[in-house]
């Protein structure tokens, strides 16, 4: 029996699980049964808790000669349509099936009794993840160049897929796509806040009044950024796979794009509260102008409403992220220290997105001295 500060994490058996006011995260014993009806290893489980995710939780499995990683939603009550990991998985599913680079189901399980809640396995993947270091092999100007230009050479890539095939048709509507999270994402913040945030609600109101028209529509990751990026260890730079597809549907692009730019840190810059891949800092890696006209001369698309979606970016994070917060406040998330730093963070990103838009707002109050967090 293995124990955190937010509650026992793991548990060797279903009568231990039982035993207890708050459930586990896994059960050796069910997990065990699962992955042997699937013929995935054999014997004992070693596990490891891995990744930074501060929402659905990943853990690397040993089972003798076979590594696997298990990702599954946080403990419930689970709030509506999250954490959803069924779908994610199809999706990731349809993607690879289209030849983008994803982590290789094996099996998904999506009976609640086994771990209480549903859950899906993916073979190991031997790559690494840039946030706050990097690989001493990238660490050269022309390679940390060649790293930006490879995710955004990836992010093309996912944008290219025919959405009109191969089950994705069926994933999301686009028609609207931008307006509806607008409209999602304020109510959201109305059903999960319990204090005010003046820029929530100004940039809301400039976000509907100002909302561009898509484009075309494409698969949209909905959290596209470095730190989401597993590169192969040995250079040159070459994305092995896109991690956590969550928040995946079909909707405009540039909604990926305005993302990846507001959390990507470029050298002389201001920092935005969304930056969580810092290296990007150093000498070498392209400016977000630079990515931006990579990404437009690669796809076509008019970038002159860019400023938008970089804004977008930054008012929805402040909004799932203060729903994380109200989480932590109401004692559902115990044990939790990212929680407690939305306090601040949240207001700092709101006020990133409303200096963001500037002049487009009126009566909007900004906090230049607000501290930077981010979230994921």
């Amino acid at each position: 029996m293995i124990s955190t500060p937010d509650g026992v994490e793991v548990v060797a058996t279903r009568a231990e699980a039982a035993a207890m006011a708050r459930p586990p995260l896994l059960v050796l014993e069910a997990l065990t049964e699962f992955l042997d009806a699937e013929d995935l290893g054999s014997g004992a489980i070693c596990w490891l808790r891995i990744g930074e995710g501060h929402s659905n939780l990943t853990y690397l499995l040993r089972r003798g000669a076979r590594s696997l990683v298990l990702r599954r939603g946080p403990r419930p009550p689970l709030p509506k349509s999250t954490h959803d990991m069924v779908r994610e998985s199809r999706i990731q599913r349809m993607v690879k099936d289209a030849g983008i680079a994803v982590p290789n189901i094996v099996a998904v399980c999506a009976d609640p009794s086994v771990l209480g809640v549903p859950f899906y396995v993916m073979d190991y993947l031997d790559g690494v993840v840039i946030t706050s270091e990097e690989p001493p092999d990238f660490a050269t100007v022309e390679r940390r160049r060649a790293t930006a230009f490879a995710a955004v050479d990836m992010l093309v890539a996912l944008h290219s897929v025919d959405v009109t095939r191969g089950g994705l048709e069926n994933v999301g509507r686009p028609d609207g796509y931008l307006e509806r999270q607008v409209s999602l994402f304020s109510t959201l913040w109305d059903t999960s806040t319990q204090r005010s945030v003046p820029e929530i609600k100004s940039v809301a109101a400039w976000l509907a009044s100002n909302t561009p028209t898509s484009q075309r529509a494409s698969v949209v990751h909905g959290d596209f950024r470095m730190g989401n990026l597993m590169f192969e260890q040995s250079a040159p730079p070459r994305v092995l796979a896109i991690l956590d597809w969550e928040m995946a549907t079909v909707g405009d692009p540039l909604a990926d794009l305005g993302y990846f730019l507001a959390t990507y840190a470029e050298k002389g810059e201001a920092s935005t509260p969304l930056e969580l891949t810092q290296v990007t800092r150093y000498e070498g890696y392209p400016t977000r102008d630079e990515l931006a006209v990579r990404y437009g001369a690669a796809t076509g698309l008019d970038l002159s409403e860019l400023r938008w979606y970089q804004a977008f970016a930054l008012w929805k994070a402040a909004v799932f992220c203060e729903a994380i917060y109200t989480r932590w406040l109401n004692g559902e998330r115990p044990g939790d220290t990212f929680a407690p730093t939305l306090a601040d963070g949240v207001p700092a990103l709101a006020g990133a997105s409303a200096r963001l838009i500037g002049a487009g707002l009126r009566g909007t109050r900004t906090d230049p001295e607000a501290g930077e967090h981010g979230c994921s």
